[in-house]
Parts: structure tokens; sequence; C-alpha cells
């Protein structure tokens, strides 16, 4: 394993005593006792309320020839206190239907929420973002793309999206990622990955 680390503990090490359901709408909110083992020897019980997604996929289109990338702005109710409104500049994204791949639903996010046609795909990594609270796993992909007609409003009307497509160049997003414009983290990891990455990139799908 990178780094010589390895987990203390695995599977094995804890167990689930009871698990209620609180909600279960569009998102489930459950409240589960779990006991798990301990550094320092023995075991403890906590109880908590877990927030389960399904797994999602975020896409970052890069086309290589205009060294520009595809983010798309939508309202997003997670951020209704941010100081700068709850409009987000992001990833394509959507949640993983039952039956559909990893690529599937890249493909079908970037058509739904950009007009976009993907090409090569590269996978970045596979993430939590947020595993004190939540259950949800996030893959994260780059792909190449055209983005020389992208543009305009897009989105399904009968989930309510409302999304604005933006064409920046990649130092334009990094730019805003570096001055905190750019404040989810999906955005922040791919822009990143892409800019230590573009080079090797732009010679394989050029």
């Amino acid at each position: 394993m990178a780094g010589g680390w390895k987990p203390r503990f695995g599977v094995a090490d804890f167990h689930i005593s009871a698990d209620e359901a609180l909600h279960h709408g569009f998102f489930k909110l459950d409240r589960v006792t779990v006991t798990h083992r301990c550094f320092l020897g023995g075991e403890a019980s906590i109880q908590r309320e877990l927030y389960r997604r399904r797994d999602a996929v975020c896409v970052l289109p890069y086309d290589p020839v205009l060294r520009a990338v595809v983010l798309i702005e939508q309202f997003r109710v997670g951020t209704l206190d941010h100081p700068r409104g709850p409009w987000q500049l992001e990833l394509v994204a959507g949640l993983v239907e039952p039956g559909e791949s990893t690529i599937d639903v890249a493909h079908r996010e970037a058509v739904e929420e950009a007009d976009l046609q993907l090409g090569a795909i590269e996978p970045i990594l596979r993430f939590t973002p947020s595993p004190g609270a939540a259950r949800e796993y996030i893959d994260l992909l780059c792909a190449q793309v055209d983005a020389s007609q992208a543009g305009g409003v897009h989105g399904l009307a009968e989930e309510g999206e409302d999304i604005l497509v933006h064409v920046l160049s990649l130092d334009e997003a990094c730019a805003l990622v570096r001055d905190g414009v750019i404040d989810n983290a999906p955005a922040i990891i791919a822009i990143q990955w892409l800019q230590m990455h573009s080079p090797r990139l732009e010679q394989q799908w050029v």
C-alpha cells in the first residue's frame, strides 16, 4: 500500500447492532448503533445518524486542443447559506442508477447536463467526501470533449435542473480554485489533478 500505511482494523472489527430508518425519501437518513474495536484495546459502541446516498459519478470534460474545461453552474440547496449565494460552479455529475456502470453515468449526464459527447475517459479516483456522517462514494473522471460549441442552458425539467454551461481555459479554472471561487470538493480535486496531468492527456488525446 502506498506510503507503507495499512489500516489497523478491518471489516471483521465492527458490527452493527441496530439500523433504524428515520426518513427514506430522495435520500435516506437512518440511525445506526455500531460497536467497534479500539486502538488501546476493548470496544466502543456509538449511535449516529447516517445519511445514505447512492454512488455518484463526477466528470471533468477537457478539450486538449483548446486546453479548456467545461463546467456547469446550477442552484444547490446544500449551499443556501453560502455568502456568494447557492449557485455552484461544478462538474457534470449524476447518481448511479441500478444496472449502470460508472462510464454509463458519465455519458448520460454529459448529454443531459451539457449536451456533450465524451471521447476518451480517464479515471481520477474514487473517494468519500464526508465519512463522518454520510455513506457516499464518488467516482471522479476526466473525459475528452470538443468544447468549441459548448454552451447554453441544459438539464431535465422533470428533475428541476436549470444548468448553465461554461467553457474556461484550464488556467482560468486553476485560478478559480486558487482564489476559492470554486469551493466544492469534486471540482477542486479534478481541476488540480488535471493541472498535473494535462501534458500527458494532450499527448494522448490530440
